[in-house]
């Protein structure tokens, strides 16, 4: 790429990034989402973090999609994601998981 295109490439992305976002400041109190939507939008921080994290878990370095046991990644996730539904305590989740992970890491 040339250096214009990269400017271009950048100014592009500022402008549909700076548009997308002031939508809702153009409209200010008269802009009202439907309940509908103010529903559906509860859960896309949970629906981001499952698209950043689940790749990483399930997808070994090669590639491939893995549930064997040499995955090591995702069942200390499972290990994680268990303990939370069980305690609701995100340091012991953590902890749990990590133990998981390394003891799985040292064993298979």
């Amino acid at each position: 790429m040339t250096t214009t295109q990269i400017w271009l490439a950048i100014f592009g992305m500022l402008v549909v990034t700076a548009l997308t976002r002031a939508l809702f400041l153009i409209g200010g109190e008269r802009t009202v989402l439907p309940e509908r939507v103010q529903r559906a939008l509860r859960y896309a921080p949970a629906a981001a973090l499952i698209a950043v994290v689940l790749p990483d878990v399930l997808v070994t370095s090669d590639g491939v999609v893995s549930f064997s046991l040499a995955n090591h990644a995702f069942y200390g996730s499972l290990a994680g994601l268990a303990w939370f539904l069980w305690r609701r305590s995100m340091v012991e989740t953590i902890v749990v998981g990590m133990l998981v992970f390394t003891a799985m890491r040292f064993l298979v």
